[in-house]
């Protein structure tokens, strides 16, 4: 049993035993480490029936005598410090999916596309690539994908800019009327976008395939871009690639197909060759975009990662750091089925 229980426990026998507690709750000393120090709390003790307060001379024979006072040794125990409160939005089921703030000043420093830099020369290259995958989507491009709102980004190799690319895809279909955008960091080997965001990582994708006590809400951020979601890679598991293909995974990329008909959801996967988890993820998406490095892909990588998606029904590419004639920044994209 506890102090504290202890205590009430004894309040509860001088209630009983006819006597009205007061309380005085004295302030609690802070120690040198910063700890709370136990100290007596006063406890005043008046008897329903006042013979047991009269002074001894002039109490009754065989009436015991009983102190007005007691000091009766208790803990005080501090108020726990409330956390700072997170706007939430609950999801069908009641629960609720917390939000963070991205640093927008450190992602625009990083080159990144952000809300203020609408009207960027990034941000029209981006409108360039993005309405053809906005089109197929709504169904209205050439071919037809079932899933067509689940783009997959991948690279041949690493460090060819899928990453930079798919966020600032993300950010641009943020910045659309019509449409939200999930940016989910499906690098489960080696995930970057939490921290390129600014955001601390925590329970995401690999845990919610991993754990029926899990849900989608629990893993989605919501964030101060009003139109962007994130979900973060999740906790690092040795069987990344079974939970990629497994059921579990299936039943959520069909929920994240239909549930919205306006969000569009990016993926950010392993590069194709060296890695197996993206080959998985991309027999089930309905559009993958290819980011290649313009001078340093070979045409052998680029010809191996597309033979990797062959069961993907609409596949694009992306032309990643091209300095063509005539331009003069040493960035851009190009689109190219």
């Amino acid at each position: 049993m506890s102090i504290i229980e202890q205590a009430a426990r004894r309040l509860e026998e001088l209630r009983a035993a006819g006597f009205e507690v007061a309380i005085r709750p004295l302030p609690a000393p802070v120690g040198d480490a910063g700890e709370i120090v136990p100290r007596e709390v006063t406890v005043t003790a008046r008897a329903a029936n006042e013979e047991a307060l009269m002074p001894e001379a002039a109490r009754p024979a065989g009436l015991p005598a009983e102190p007005a006072v007691r000091r009766v040794p208790l803990t005080r125990v501090p108020a726990p410090v409330p956390a700072a409160p997170l706007r939430v939005e609950p999801d069908a089921a009641g629960r609720r999916s917390r939000e963070v703030s991205l640093d927008l000043v450190r992602l625009e420093r990083d080159g990144y596309l952000v809300p203020a830099k609408a009207r960027s020369l990034l941000a029209e290259q981006l409108r360039i690539i993005k309405r053809p995958l906005l089109a197929n989507a709504r169904g209205e491009g050439a071919q037809v994908s079932s899933r067509a709102n689940l783009i997959q980004v991948v690279s041949a190799m690493p460090g060819e800019g899928k990453t930079f690319f798919a966020m600032n895809l993300a950010m641009s279909i943020a910045m659309e009327v019509d449409h939200s955008v999930l940016l989910i960091d499906a690098d489960v080997l080696r995930p970057s976008v939490m921290a390129r965001c600014g955001v601390e990582s925590g329970p995401g994708l690999l845990d919610l395939l991993g754990s029926e006590d899990v849900g989608l809400s629990d893993v989605m951020l919501r964030t101060n871009v009003p139109k962007l979601s994130l979900m973060p890679a999740g906790t690092a598991s040795s069987q990344s690639t079974e939970l990629l293909a497994s059921a579990a995974m299936e039943r959520l990329l069909d929920e994240l197909a239909a549930k919205y008909a306006d969000r569009i959801i990016v993926f950010d996967a392993p590069p194709l060759i060296p890695t197996t988890e993206s080959r998985v993820l991309a027999s089930r998406m309905g559009q993958v975009v290819m980011v290649v490095e313009a001078n340093r892909t070979t045409h052998q990588q680029v010809t191996q990662a597309f033979a990797a998606l062959e069961d993907c029904p609409i596949v694009l590419t992306v032309l990643n750091k091209s300095t063509g004639v005539g331009r003069t920044d040493g960035y851009g994209y190009y689109y190219a089925r």
